[in-house]
């Protein structure tokens, strides 16, 4: 179960459904409470889909390109400290991704479960880069469930939290979402580090057995 709960707060952490709310509050304003659930709804189902995508079908994107873990693990983590930077200093654009054309096309056609709501906004290039790792270091049965498990459980909450996001609004107001957006923050730049220092590790590592 370590390795449940570890999955869990690696991707919620880099998620950060939090961080998503004054998005989907502001491209889901007008909407009513029907369209708001089926619209959470289908966020979360795109998330959980582009995840168990991710990690299943990465490590053989990694294989076509020719890239090793360890080089995934620093592009990622240089990725992920970023995108906690952003969070940390409160920098990060509310419309990451977006633009006014994609904005007004969403609005219209509410296709903003998939686009920007589900990718980029929330699965990205930090989330993938941990599930290919995780995927690529273990292959057992009882691991690959756990993972599922993990990423089922990060979906369900992304409903949940995007479901109550105006209820959230309300109660936490824009300063409590930023002050837990930027200590969701802290623990990205914390995964990220460990992802670089790891890999550097198994780099030298791999360079004394090689001697």
């Amino acid at each position: 179960m370590d390795l449940f709960f570890y999955i869990f707060a690696a991707l919620f952490s880099v998620l950060n459904p939090i961080g998503a709310i004054p998005v989907f509050v502001g491209l889901t304003n007008g909407y009513t409470r029907e369209e708001l659930t089926k619209t959470s709804k289908w966020t979360s189902i795109n998330v959980f889909i582009i995840m168990i995508v991710s990690y299943f079908a990465g490590e053989y994107v990694l294989r076509f390109f020719g890239i090793n873990l360890e080089a995934l693990r620093i592009a990622g983590g240089i990725t992920i400290v970023n995108s906690g930077f952003g969070l940390l200093s409160g920098e990060v654009k509310k419309r990451k991704g977006i633009n006014k054309k994609i904005e007004d096309e969403a609005q219209q056609k509410h296709t903003i479960a998939l686009t920007p709501l589900a990718m980029p906004i929330l699965a990205g290039p930090g989330s993938i880069s941990i599930l290919i790792a995780f995927r690529q270091e273990h292959h057992n049965w009882i691991d690959i469930s756990l993972a599922i498990g993990a990423i089922f459980a990060v979906a369900l909450t992304i409903f949940l939290i995007l479901n109550s996001a105006n209820h959230l609004v309300k109660y936490l107001g824009q300063s409590g979402i930023t002050a837990i957006s930027r200590i969701v923050g802290f623990f990205v730049i914390a995964i990220g580090v460990q992802y670089i220092v790891n890999a550097i590790l198994k780099i030298i590592e791999s360079s004394h057995l090689i001697k």
